[in-house]
């Protein structure tokens, strides 16, 4: 895999000091968390990732591997939510070729709505991969070493004080089509809603 030079930044007015040292440096890596649940009385380690918008798509597609044969699908919405909050749609025990062809169909929804988020759980297994509306990778498993051999292959490395968009001030966009994409995914999944 060839590394990709850093991104260059220009450099910011001293009007615009003050608003660009909040700003988050683009740039692909991850950091390692624990994931804790009170309401269930369980950690679990996990995995924040960016990557570049070149890999972002296969890279996802690639992590489910570990994943196993068949899968649940959480698909979130925020398209008619002006509070902040969203909504999950589920499907149960979906065969993870046949899903992985379907968010194929949909990859430009994926990467750039910003009120779309798929996840792929093995309830099983206690895994999942996440691509939610910030188009971060979130990965959840007892052993996360399968999942960072896969990032490696994309040349996504560990970086411990990686920050995300999540922990800045951000908006959410999306258009009317994306809307409509959402609804012909989550029909097509055979979504409960």
């Amino acid at each position: 895999m060839i590394r990709r030079p850093p991104r260059s930044t220009p450099k910011p007015s001293s009007a615009a000091s003050d608003v660009y040292k909040r700003q988050i440096p683009l740039q692909q890596g991850y950091r390692r968390e624990l994931f804790r649940s009170r309401s269930r009385n369980m950690e679990l380690p996990m995995i924040l990732a960016a990557a570049t918008k070149e890999v972002l798509f296969d890279l996802f597609l690639d992590l489910m591997n570990p994943l196993g044969k068949l899968v649940d699908c959480v698909l979130e919405t925020s398209h008619s939510h002006g509070d902040g909050s969203h909504e999950d749609l589920y499907r149960e025990k979906i065969d993870l070729p046949v899903l992985m062809s379907t968010l194929c169909d949909y990859e430009s929804l994926l990467l750039n709505d910003g009120c779309t988020g798929v996840a792929v759980v093995n309830p099983v297994k206690q895994l999942e991969v996440q691509l939610d509306e910030h188009k971060m990778l979130m990965i959840y498993a007892e052993d996360l070493k399968p999942f960072e051999r896969i990032l490696f292959e994309y040349d996504v490395w560990p970086m411990e004080n990686m920050r995300f968009i999540t922990e800045e001030d951000h908006v959410h966009s999306s258009r009317p089509v994306y809307q409509k994409l959402f609804d012909q995914l989550s029909f097509r999944l055979g979504m409960d809603i």
